[in-house]
């Protein structure tokens, strides 16, 4: 296994196959994919898991975190997770956030993330936007 770097248009790949393979591609793009670091979790040549950072100062947030169907719940997108939230710390970020569906609740409050009060509904998907701060103040 090995974690490294990715082009946007490697994450776009695998975010439009995991998340929404019904909608055009273009609907997994994001408008500030360009200002992000792209990360992603490969097995030999093969692209398994990618997740997205933005940071902004001390604050950052995740976005199009995925995971191919067939290789989930072998710990794949934990590890990716985990090495995600690592570089962040390195970057200076005291606070890290991330639209968590409501689904997946239990799978980030692994990792140290709480549950705000801010909720949205997009695509027919409910979303919880959970938080995680680095270090003590």
């Amino acid at each position: 296994m090995d974690i490294r770097m990715i082009q946007k248009e490697q994450a776009w790949q695998l975010r439009h196959e995991v998340m929404w393979p019904e909608k055009d591609l273009d609907y997994v793009k994001l408008k500030d994919d360009d200002e992000g670091t792209h990360f992603g979790l490969f097995e030999g040549e093969q692209l398994i898991a990618v997740v997205s950072l933005f940071v902004n100062g001390e604050e950052a947030q995740f976005r199009k975190f995925a995971t191919l169907i067939s290789h989930q719940n072998r710990g794949y997108g934990s590890r990716l997770l985990s090495y995600m939230l690592g570089e962040a710390e390195r970057a200076g970020v005291k606070r890290i956030y991330c639209n968590a569906r409501s689904g997946k609740v239990s799978f980030y409050e692994k990792f140290g993330f709480t549950v705000t009060e801010h909720t949205f509904t997009k695509g027919g998907k409910d979303y919880i936007v959970m938080e995680r701060f680095f270090g003590a103040s």
